[in-house]
C-alpha cells in the first residue's frame, strides 16, 4: 500500500489509535498492507486468468456460478457437476497464502536469492523456490512469436550442473568447477539466443555441446518471418541450416577478427549474453533442468518489459496459453 493512502487511514483513524507504540503501528501497516495485496491479487487472477466460458474438466460450455472459493468465483458443470474456478488447470491451482504472491514476485523484480526473499516475505525457504520455478516456469512462454528485419543468433555455454539433484550421472564436482576439457564439449549446455533489432528476444536450451543445423531449424524455423536477415558467426550448422530453410544468411567472421559490416554484426545478442551472465552470476550456480526458468526470468527483466509485481503475475497467467 502506497505511504499516502496508509497516511490517510491513519489520520481518519487517529482517535483511535492514541497509545499504540510503533511497532504495533507496523503491525497495523503490515495487516493492511497484506489485505490490499490479496485483493489486488485476486483482481488480476479474475482478469487475466483461465476464461471461465466453458468446464476444463470436460469442455461443456453449460456452466453457472456456484458460490466463491478463497476469494475467487467458483463455478460449477451442468454437465459433469465439477467445479472450477480462474486457476483450475494452472500450476496456480493450489498454490497458497495468495496474499504473498505479489510481494514475492517484488522480490523476484529484484532478482533476490531464495533465501533472501524467503526472509523478506515471511515464507519458507522451500515455500520460495517452489514458488520461484512455478511462476518462472509459466512466465517463461509469455514470448514473442515471430522475429523480422535482421535477426542476430548466437549461442553461449554453461558448465552442465545438476545442483540440487541426489542422484548424480557423473561424479561430483567442486563448487565453481570446471570442465575437464576446453573449448566446447558435451560438458557445456548450449544456449541459443535470437534477437531482432527490434529488441524482441528468443532463447533455446539446446542440449549439450555445439548447436547443429537440426537444433537451429527445430528452434528457430517456427519464429523466424520469411523475409528475414539471419545474421550469425561463422559456424558451418547456420550456412547448413539457412541453406535447407531458404534463408538469407550473412555470417561475421569473429575468428579472422572481423566484427562488424556495416549493420552486420552480432553487437545485440552478445550484449544480451553479457548481461545473462552477469545478472546469473548473483545465484552461484543453477541447475541445467531451470535453465528454462532463468533464461525466461532474464527476459522478463531486460528492457525493464517487467516493471511491478502485477507484469509478473500477468506474464505468467498468460504464459499458460489463456490469454492472448
Amino acid at each position: 500500500m502506497h505511504d499516502g493512502v496508509f497516511s490517510s487511514l491513519l489520520e481518519r483513524l487517529r482517535g483511535q489509535l492514541d497509545g499504540f507504540s510503533s511497532a504495533q503501528l507496523a503491525t497495523l501497516r503490515a495487516l493492511f498492507e497484506s489485505a490490499s495485496s490479496l485483493t489486488t491479487c485476486l483482481e488480476l487472477i479474475e482478469k487475466f486468468g483461465r476464461p471461465c466460458d466453458r468446464c476444463p474438466h470436460c469442455t461443456a460450455i453449460r456452466i453457472h456460478r456456484h458460490g466463491s472459493s478463497g476469494g475467487l468465483q467458483r463455478y460449477r458443470c451442468v454437465m459433469c457437476r465439477r467445479t472450477f474456478n480462474a486457476l483450475t488447470g494452472t500450476p496456480f491451482a493450489f498454490l497458497r497464502l495468495r496474499g504473498k504472491w505479489l510481494p514475492f514476485l517484488q522480490a523476484v523484480l529484484d532478482s533476490r536469492t531464495v533465501r533472501s526473499a524467503a526472509e523478506n516475505i515471511g515464507i519458507h525457504r522451500n515455500t520460495s523456490f517452489r514458488w520461484r520455478h512455478r511462476f518462472m516456469g509459466a512466465a517463461r512462454h509469455d514470448r514473442p512469436p515471430r522475429l523480422q528485419g535482421i535477426v542476430e543468433a548466437d549461442e553461449t555455454y554453461l558448465l552442465e550442473s545438476q545442483k540440487g539433484s541426489r542422484h548424480l550421472d557423473r561424479p561430483a564436482r567442486r563448487r565453481g568447477g570446471k570442465a575437464s576439457r576446453r573449448g566446447i564439449s558435451k560438458e557445456l549446455d548450449c544456449i541459443l539466443v535470437a534477437r531482432d533489432r527490434d529488441g524482441k528476444t528468443r532463447d533455446f536450451v539446446c542440449g549439450r555441446g555445439p548447436v547443429t543445423a537440426r537444433q537451429l531449424a527445430f528452434h528457430l524455423s517456427p519464429i523466424l518471418a520469411a523475409d528475414v536477415l539471419l545474421v550469425s558467426d561463422s559456424a558451418a550448422a547456420y550456412r547448413t541450416f539457412t541453406r535447407q530453410a531458404g534463408i538469407l544468411h550473412e555470417a561475421v567472421n569473429l575468428r579472422a577478427g572481423v566484427r562488424a559490416r556495416g549493420a552486420i554484426h552480432l553487437q545485440h545478442v552478445n550484449g544480451y549474453h553479457s548481461r545473462f551472465h552477469g545478472w546469473l552470476s548473483r545465484f552461484n550456480g543453477v541447475a541445467s533442468k531451470y535453465l528454462p526458468n532463468y533464461l525466461g526470468w532474464r527476459h522478463g527483466l531486460d528492457g525493464q518489459r517487467w516493471l511491478a509485481p502485477a507484469d509478473c503475475l500477468i506474464a505468467a497467467l498468460r504464459g499458460n496459453g489463456f490469454v492472448s
